[in-house]
């Protein structure tokens, strides 16, 4: 069975009693992507990564990649660790209208096309169509028809993308009750977990939206919607998932036996909340700043090692050079802090949204990062010292799972970060 054909195969197993799960890997780093591929390869399952509207599209996105750029980047990875192209499913996130909607509607969702199929023509075979966000000239909020409408359209150019591709036709996720991408800025604190009435009133509209535009054919491969389960973080806040709090909405869809539910900004859910999601019809579960949080958490762990073990390096190189790249790019955090300035230098680095994130690219982080890594090298670092600064790995380390060795320890981080996910989607 293919990637994409076990992935169209969820709902039908979670009706049969099983409750197998999807990790989604939501980010641009090479580092992210490596531990992802090689995470869930390991384990068994689906390794699948996906990049978001916003990132990557036919513009550039913030990452100047395109939907086949971004392709090439995760399969010449997937080359360099051992992972069969064959077992790899893509993602495409929030594809929409978001990236242009200070356009007009129709300039907006022109573009929108454009990416849609552009994904879908790359090879990326798990498409979310997200067509919720008002336009320039649109009313706010839009309603459910003109939503669905809208996602009819992309989904017919996804269908002609992949063709065009020489790929099979795509699975989709649909939906627009979604968090904030990336995590929401505080002040989250009245979310409202979805009603059935409403996804139901999601799943009709998309019905009568792919009949209008004779794509019937394609609801079969409708997989997952998207709802508000009652998960969210912000930079210090965390929405925790309560079961009961979602029962009904769990009973709604158990009773559909056609849906499941794709869970976003599951980030720092604990262990036994991301089962429980699982067990409850939310295997597909979307994180990403969390992945990139614990590898900054690695790399000032390291910097700090490097100060004890290099006469050469000065301990806080790394992070006073992320912060001098910060103060240049404000644009990337100002709106998710808050508080005194010490506050909101402690949220820039180390707040739950990760703005950091954004700047990891950016070619004075960059050098800062290969410095570190040049520092330490493949030497064997200390237990004592990874105990020290990065005590989640030393158990690892200690044990003989975890290489004691820089860019191991980054990778083994971002695992650990994605173990307990691992575990959730293996328990059904």
């Amino acid at each position: 069975m293919t990637p994409l054909e076990a992935f169209i195969a969820l709902p039908a197993a979670h009706g049969a009693g099983q409750k197998p799960g999807v990790t989604c890997v939501c980010s641009a780093h090479p580092l992210v992507i490596e531990a992802g591929l090689i995470e869930a390869h390991t384990a068994g399952q689906i390794p699948c990564i996906e990049a978001t509207c916003n990132q990557v599209n036919q513009d550039g996105g913030y990452t100047g990649m395109t939907p086949a750029d971004f392709r090439d980047i995760v399969m010449g990875i997937a080359d360099t660790v051992g992972v069969p192209h064959d077992t790899i499913l893509l993602g495409g996130d929030h594809l929409g209208p978001n990236p242009w909607r200070h356009l007009p509607a129709q300039d907006a969702m022109a573009k929108a096309l454009v990416m849609t199929k552009a994904y879908a023509q790359a090879g990326f075979a798990k498409i979310h169509l997200d067509a919720s966000m008002s336009c320039a000239d649109d009313p706010i909020p839009l309603s459910n028809d003109v939503i669905a409408a809208r996602a009819a359209a992309l989904m017919a150019q996804s269908e002609d993308g992949a063709t065009a591709g020489g790929h099979p036709p795509p699975a989709y996720i649909i939906g627009t009750e979604v968090p904030v991408p990336g995590g929401a800025s505080e002040g989250h604190e009245h979310l409202v977990v979805s009603r059935p009435e409403d996804a139901a009133a999601t799943v009709l509209a998309h019905v009568d939206a792919l009949r209008s535009a004779n794509l019937d054919h394609v609801w079969p491969r409708i997989v997952g919607l998207v709802v508000q389960p009652g998960v969210e973080f912000g930079q210090i806040d965390i929405d925790r998932y309560v079961s009961s709090a979602a029962a009904q909405l769990s009973e709604w869809r158990a009773a559909q036996d056609a849906l499941v539910f794709e869970a976003h900004s599951t980030d720092y859910q604990p262990a036994q909340v991301l089962s429980q999601l699982v067990q409850d019809g939310f295997p597909i579960l979307k994180v990403g700043p969390g992945l990139t949080f614990a590898m900054r958490e690695a790399f000032y762990g390291l910097d700090a090692i490097a100060g004890e073990m290099s006469d050469d390096y000065v301990a806080g190189f790394l992070p006073k050079t992320m912060e001098a790249v910060m103060m240049e790019n404000p644009v990337q955090w100002r709106s998710y802090v808050s508080g005194t300035e010490h506050e909101q230098k402690t949220q820039r680095h180390f707040g739950r949204s990760d703005r950091i994130r954004y700047l990891w690219p950016d070619p004075t982080a960059k050098a800062a990062m290969d410095t570190l890594l040049a520092t330490l090298g493949s030497s064997e670092i200390p237990w004592s010292l990874i105990s020290q600064h990065l005590g989640r790995l030393a158990d690892d380390v200690a044990d003989g799972t975890q290489l004691p060795v820089a860019r191991d320890l980054v990778l083994g981080a971002i695992r650990a970060a994605l173990a307990p996910y691992t575990t959730a989607c293996q328990e059904g």
